[in-house]
Formats: C-alpha cells, sequence, structure tokens
C-alpha cells in the first residue's frame, strides 16, 4: 500500500495556504482546517492491516478502498488441525473444501481430488470464526459521554473503521445488544465496509427510569411526543405501558432488527435504578414477547436479580442478558425452560468497564460476585450458555477482547470455551428464526455452513492465551469465503 507524507507538512500545502490568506484561488484540500480534520479522523478512527506478506491480507489499487482477496473456486485447506466447533477434541487427517462463501466438504486427506486447488495450513488449527453474542457496535469505541452528547454521524464514522478491528480480532458474527447498527450492518453486508456480520437488536427499549433511560434529570418531565437526544440516534427508545412496548417493539422490527433487547431490571452504569429493581410489568414483557413472536423471532432481556429474571421467564422471553444474581431456583427454571443465559466475565478486573461514580462502582463489586456463582449454577444445571463481552463505552479495552474469552478457562475446559463461543451462540443466532439475516449456520465447520473461518497458531486443547495476541496468532481470517487477512508464509 502507498504511504504518504504527513499534510501538514508539504511546502506546496504551505504555498497553498498563504494563496488562500491573501483570497487567490486554490485547491480546497489545501484549506487549513485540513490537517485539523486529518489528525481528529486518524485518531478516533484509525486503521492499518496487520502485517503480512505480499498480497496476502486486504488488496487495492486505491488506499481508500481495501478490498478482502476472493477465495479461488473450491479451494482446499488441508494440513490442518480441526476444531468443529462441536466436538470437544481436534481432529486430524481431514481437509476442508470451501466454494461461493460456503463449506461445500469436510473430506479426509486421501480423498483430496489430484486437480483440486490447495492451501498448507502449516499443521495450525483451523476453527469457526469467534462470536460475540452480547456486543454495542456503535457504544464500544466511545465514552459515555461521547455517547450521550456526540453527533450520532460521528458515532457511525467511529463504528465503521471499529468494525474492522473487529473483524481482525477473529470476531466474524456479533449479536448486536443494542444501538443503531443497522446502517453499519447494511454498509458491511453490501461490500462498503469491513466488519463482522451483524444481527441487530436496534435500540434498547426501556421504562422511564430504567435502565437505558438516559436522559438528565432536567429533561423530566417530558411533553408528550417529545423525544431526547438518545431515542432521536436510535441509541435506546423509552415505552411505558403495553401499548407503547407493542409500538416500539414493532418499530424496530420494521427497521430490521433481527431480535427484540428490553431492559427488565436494573444496571451497573445507569444511576437512578436499583440492581434488584424490576422493571416492565407482565404485561408489558408479553406485549413485546408476543410481537416478536409474530415476527418469527425472540426477546433478549438486560436483568440481574433473580426476581426479575423469573418474571421475564414466565413472559415468554428466550435469552437472559446478565443474570449475575440468579439463585438455584431461578436457575432450574431457565433449565426447565431451554432459555438461553447469556453470560459475561464480569469480573471487576482489569476488562470490567469503566465506572467513575461510587455507586456504579458497588453495584459492579456486586455483579462481580454473582458472575462466579452464575457460571457454577449454568454448569450444574446444563443451561444452554452464551458467551459475550458487553464492552461499553471503554475503547481502551476493545484490544483485550480476546482475553474476555480465554478468562473462561478459569471455569471451563479451554475447548469448552471455544465450543461457547463458536457453535453454542451459532445455535443461539438460529433463533431469530425468520429475521434470520443471513442463510446458513454460523459457528460450525461442516457442510453447508457459512465459511467464517479462523487459522490459528496455538494450542487450544490446552489453552486459549493464544487468543490475546491476536496481530501474531490469527494466521489466517476468512469471512464469506474471503480473505481478511493472510498471515501464512507465502
Amino acid at each position: 500500500m502507498q504511504t504518504y507524507s504527513y499534510l501538514g507538512q508539504s511546502p506546496a500545502l504551505r504555498q497553498q495556504r498563504q494563496a488562500y490568506r491573501h483570497g487567490l484561488p486554490a485547491c480546497v484540500c489545501a484549506h487549513p482546517s485540513i490537517p485539523f480534520i486529518h489528525r481528529r479522523l486518524s485518531a478516533a478512527a484509525s486503521f492499518a492491516p496487520n502485517a503480512a506478506p505480499a498480497g496476502a491480507a486486504f488488496q487495492s489499487n486505491n488506499a481508500l478502498d481495501q478490498k478482502p482477496l476472493a477465495l479461488a473456486p473450491q479451494l482446499i485447506l488441508s494440513n490442518l488441525r480441526l476444531f468443529d466447533g462441536q466436538t470437544l477434541e481436534l481432529q486430524k487427517g481431514l481437509a476442508v473444501q470451501i466454494d461461493q462463501g460456503r463449506i461445500t466438504a469436510v473430506m479426509p486427506v486421501a480423498e483430496i481430488p489430484a486437480d483440486a486447488t490447495v492451501m498448507d495450513c502449516h499443521n495450525k488449527v483451523l476453527m469457526p470464526g469467534l462470536i460475540d453474542a452480547h456486543w454495542h457496535s456503535l457504544l464500544c469505541a466511545v465514552d459515555q459521554m461521547t455517547a450521550m452528547m456526540a453527533d450520532p454521524a460521528d458515532l457511525h464514522l467511529i463504528a465503521s473503521k471499529e468494525a474492522e478491528r473487529t473483524l481482525l480480532r477473529g470476531f466474524t458474527t456479533v449479536r448486536d445488544a443494542g444501538g443503531p447498527s443497522f446502517s453499519l450492518k447494511r454498509g458491511i453486508d453490501m461490500g462498503l465496509l469491513h466488519g463482522p456480520r451483524i444481527y441487530p437488536s436496534g435500540a434498547m427499549i426501556a421504562q422511564t427510569g430504567g435502565h437505558a433511560d438516559f436522559r438528565m434529570r432536567y429533561e423530566v418531565p417530558r411533553a408528550d411526543g417529545e423525544l431526547s437526544h438518545t431515542e432521536r440516534a436510535g441509541v435506546t427508545c423509552i415505552a411505558d405501558g403495553a401499548d407503547q412496548v407493542l409500538r416500539r417493539v414493532r418499530e424496530q422490527l420494521m427497521l430490521g432488527a433481527s431480535q427484540i433487547k428490553l431492559m427488565a431490571g436494573g444496571g451497573v452504569t445507569s444511576l437512578y435504578d436499583p440492581l434488584e429493581g424490576l422493571q416492565f410489568s407482565d404485561a408489558e414483557l408479553r406485549a413485546a414477547v408476543g410481537a416478536a413472536n409474530d415476527w418469527g423471532t425472540y426477546v433478549m432481556v438486560h436483568v440481574y436479580c433473580a426476581r426479575g429474571i423469573q418474571r421475564a421467564i414466565k413472559a415468554g422471553v428466550k435469552s437472559i442478558e446478565h443474570g449475575q444474581l440468579a439463585d438455584e431456583e431461578t436457575a432450574r427454571m431457565m433449565a426447565g425452560e431451554g432459555v438461553w443465559w447469556s453470560l459475561q466475565p464480569f469480573l471487576a478486573d482489569e476488562d470490567a468497564n469503566v465506572q467513575h461514580d461510587p455507586r456504579s462502582k458497588a453495584k459492579q463489586q456486586q455483579v462481580a460476585i454473582g458472575t462466579v456463582r452464575a457460571y457454577e449454577l449454568a454448569d450444574k444445571y446444563q443451561i444452554q450458555t452464551a458467551w459475550g463481552t458487553d464492552i461499553l463505552f471503554t475503547p481502551a479495552h476493545l484490544p483485550h477482547h480476546g482475553r474476555m474469552l480465554s478468562k473462561l478457562t478459569r471455569f471451563y475446559q479451554p475447548l469448552k470455551v471455544l465450543k461457547m463461543a463458536t457453535g453454542d451462540n451459532g445455535r443461539l443466532l438460529q433463533m431469530s428464526g425468520m429475521r434470520q439475516p443471513y442463510e446458513g449456520e454460523l459457528g460450525v465447520i461442516r457442510p453447508g455452513a457459512l465459511a467464517d473461518l479462523l487459522l490459528v497458531d496455538g494450542e487450544p486443547e490446552q489453552s486459549l492465551d493464544f487468543l490475546e495476541q491476536p496481530d501474531q496468532n490469527l494466521l489466517l481470517i476468512i469471512k464469506d469465503g474471503k480473505i481478511y487477512k493472510n498471515a501464512l508464509p507465502a
């Protein structure tokens, strides 16, 4: 890729600046504000592909139009160890064929046709692309003040560049748990931007004073029909009463939500509501579930406490987000009803979302204690458990995305953790039913599945530490049958 000298150091630019000050004609690219704009955009949304051999990652003859490499037709990946997203062991002696964005065959090496196009994987581990089941595409790379106050266009610009970095960390799919990610998803799907597949929830639906009511105190009460800044931006929407909930759910489905996100209990970052507080009545929850069911999909709810989880399950909710304050009775109910428990490793450690208010810090500690108990209960009752990070308003933690998965080896064997972030999360995504945005299985390597793959330099039977350094250890990143990174020897 070509490199360019910094705009503000060009002698020609200095001459054009002088012309501009004296009212003489000058190219608009020499406007005095350009270096400032360049610095701001570079700082907020810089992106450089990982170093790779010539002809390896993104390819383009235009520095502003990077493109992934298309795979050869019916390409076969061979000389590998296979983790298929389902089996809790690495398989040897197999090869994987990819064609037109799908896995078309998993075959013994001895059956590779003599005239096949083969890529040598150097005995590294081939696995499905990672899936983060609780992600905020528009809210992960900005601090809370920016998210609450910025021009929404700024959030989208920053998110588009963070999406590229997310993909290059090995996350080929995310379930967006709240925020206006519809345009970002469309841009990625159309090939205008690079990033993971997105399962969007749209705006987080909250009651007045609920976890996603981000209004300032001076904005209460509000006039009928008046929307707050975050509502206009599509980050959240406030609904009180079953009729309003029904309308807001239908609006998000109309915009393209693959599932619906409601706030059914208090949160750590919100200041108005207690962590154990219940939000949304039975009737309001049933209205949301009914509307989602009518569109062939499901409702996921943010909630921590046992009473809130039980209320949501009785209303028909299919995915509990967080839930770290669940008790034995609640865990048995989740197992019996086949509800998913979407857990995050909230351990109040170096990867915890930054909290400044003492009340939020206290709630964060309470959740951290509950996290250890939650994983124990999930394992004891064999609850369908999903994994996600919920990195929120803390951009400094994004480079450690993979570490938040590898630390789960504290609770599970490494391959079981890897299965949770691939095959298990892929099954959760299938619950979108008629709202499924992508045709084909994700998180597994078997015929018919979508070709989202990673080739990793690591020993996942022993440790997942290799995920903590994706630049070094992710050798091959394939999404939809296209190569976004290739660091294999030429």
